[in-house]
């Protein structure tokens, strides 16, 4: 497991690229990266290797020098805050001048470009005239492949120079896997280190300006990736061409755009920074072919990184991303579809679609079904089932499913839970819920004849109260896996637990039977534990208390983490962006279905 960062790294990025460690300090890049379909991957360039842990060389970071003499930004404090609720932005206060940073992926229309912009504006409040010198000083000193751990590359490190002003940063190995370009706005000094080395290569880039007395001037940087050196390059002329001020405005446009609402301020802030950390770090756009994918999280110290499940893509990063973005959304459902759906449920994938882990899950192929449903509830778009890859991946799932029945019993089987581990029988609560309602789907969306021979839905929640029902009366609760044989479990699942059933339609919230099993699985307190439990809470009788402690929860510095303590602190795997869309989604939900109020 990727250790949690030391520091409140402020994040920022786009489906293109993620600037995922900015040290709050002095506002220093220490990390960015971008993903590639042929290395099935994320590719990280930093200063050093150990950029997680806050105390390496950053890859580049802003020196400024006023008269000549560097002046350290937080001298006399800094000040963060998000713009538009996600746009790291920074004020400090250096003598008379007033200096304010702002670093973004561009993002929107006709700003959706594989890189980022560094933009300074400097007030100066003195009486006289100051000449500033802004500049990006860095070291090129760490690349590394990454699908789930960490693998540095062991070519060496290039940093060049091009005629119109470019610093271009690589390894030089033929065929590369990513080049990084940095320019700014106007004419610049450049100093690098010339030819490639194993050592950490040094790079600047210096713009001097003229601040006036009572007045203020402004500039930018601009960093692009490309797949190899004269995209980047390229990439950065385009980013100049347009003028940072364009590519800010459009972002944030397209961010605000994306904003949900609960009718609760504090609630707001929680769900659309969750939303946008699904929405940009479980959706990545691959450097070398342009595509969408969905992945558990492309921050690095989250140690499932590139991989996914068909169950977390569909039902976690899905119905957030729906939320803010339909467009996005269909294109990501088919996507899935494309890549995952000839053979849903199989296990877990590398994000283009290859099988990285095997093992059946009975929900992956209920997953398609429901979240083909969702979309079309949601958008109106009926004709996404027209779609022969949407069809047959609908076919596929129903015909999977199918031979999961029981001989005797309208139950279906599972190898394993959705959070990996073995089933402990193969006939799972929550399994079995989310097929009663992907049969629904089947029977509406598959063509007469298979239709027809689809079970009937209200036979599976009628066998999940006869069969998982464990004593009676007022002490009846409900067993999470049992093998029809009189044996059971009453073990609840982290991914796939019985708290979830009334989203499945297969109990409802006020149901007795559901609100004993509730209380018989709380978890006991003083450990840590996983978050799930907390979010699917939020759909039972105590989900006013869960809003409240969610909105006092630290998390991962507001994201979702795999795991939490007691009072909602991140303590493992940190920046979980598939559970973050789930926690976004499952408040939205709760607010607006369910009318829960804190």
């Amino acid at each position: 497991m990727v250790p949690l960062p030391s520091v409140p790294w402020q994040l920022t990025g786009n489906h293109w690229l993620t600037l995922p460690c900015i040290h709050p300090a002095d506002g220093s890049i220490h990390a960015l990266g971008v993903l590639h379909r042929g290395a099935r991957a994320a590719i990280e360039m930093a200063g050093s290797a150990d950029f997680l842990s806050g105390k390496g060389t950053p890859l580049m970071g802003p020196v400024l020098r006023v008269g000549g003499e560097v002046r350290a930004l937080a001298a006399e404090g800094i000040a963060w805050e998000r713009a538009v609720g996600w746009l790291p932005t920074f004020t400090c206060t250096i003598g008379a001048l007033v200096v304010r940073g702002t670093i973004f992926a561009p993002y929107g229309r006709d700003a959706d470009m594989a890189g980022a912009v560094y933009t300074f504006a400097i007030e100066n409040r003195g009486a006289n005239d100051v000449s500033v010198e802004v500049a990006l000083e860095g070291t090129l000193g760490h690349r590394q492949q990454r699908v789930r751990t960490a693998r540095p590359f062991d070519d060496e490190h290039v940093v060049s120079r091009t005629d119109d002003g470019i610093i271009l940063l690589e390894g030089a190995a033929i065929p590369g896997l990513v080049a990084v370009a940095l320019g700014c706005e106007g004419p610049a000094a450049i100093d690098v280190a010339t030819g490639s080395s194993r050592d950490p290569r040094p790079f600047a880039i210096r713009r001097t300006l003229l601040a006036p007395a009572g007045g203020a001037v402004q500039t930018a940087f601009y960093i692009a990736v490309g797949p190899e050196r004269d995209g980047a390059q390229a990439t950065v002329g385009v980013l100049r061409r347009r003028g940072w001020r364009a590519l800010l405005t459009a972002t944030r446009e397209a961010l605000m755009a994306l904003e949900q609402s609960t009718g609760s301020e504090g609630m707001d802030r929680l769900l659309n920074r969750n939303l946008l950390f699904a929405y940009f770090y479980s959706v990545g756009r691959a450097l070398d072919d342009a595509h969408y994918y969905l992945m558990r999280s492309r921050a690095p110290w989250h140690g499932m990184g590139c991989t996914v499940r068909d169950w977390e893509a569909l039902m976690w990063t899905l119905p957030a991303v729906q939320l803010a973005d339909t467009g996005l959304a269909r294109e990501l459902l088919v996507g899935a579809c494309e890549l995952h759906g000839y053979a849903p449920g199989q296990g877990v994938h590398y994000f283009d679609g290859t099988l990285f882990q095997p093992g059946f899950c009975l929900e992956g192929p209920g997953a398609f079904a429901i979240a083909t449903d969702r979309y079309i509830r949601d958008t109106g778009d009926d004709q996404i089932v027209e779609d022969p890859v949407v069809a047959d991946t609908l076919y596929l799932a129903a015909d999977d499913i199918a031979a999961r029945r029981d001989e005797r019993i309208p139950l279906y089987s599972t190898e394993v839970t959705p959070s990996g581990g073995p089933a402990p029988h193969p006939f799972t609560l929550h399994g079995n819920a989310v097929v009663a309602m992907a049969l629904d789907v089947f029977r509406r969306t598959l063509d007469e004849e298979a239709a027809s021979a689809v079970e009937d839905p209200a036979a599976v929640r009628a066998a999940l109260r006869r069969h998982f029902a464990v004593e009676r009366g007022e002490r009846a609760r409900l067993a999470t896996a049992v093998d029809l044989a009189g044996g059971t479990d009453l073990h609840d699942d982290t991914v796939g637990s019985l708290l979830w059933l009334p989203l499945y339609e297969a109990m409802d919230r006020d149901d007795s039977l559901y609100r004993r099993t509730v209380r018989a699985v709380r978890p006991a307190s003083g450990n840590a534990g996983p978050l799930l439990p907390q979010l699917a809470r939020l759909l039972g009788p105590e989900a006013s208390e869960v809003i409240a402690w969610l909105r006092r929860a630290p998390l991962d510095n507001g994201i979702a983490a795999e795991q939490v303590d007691d009072d909602g602190r991140a303590v493992g795997n940190g920046g979980d962006a598939a559970l973050a869309g789930l926690l976004a989604y499952t408040i939205w939900y709760a607010c607006h279905a369910l009318g829960v109020r804190e």
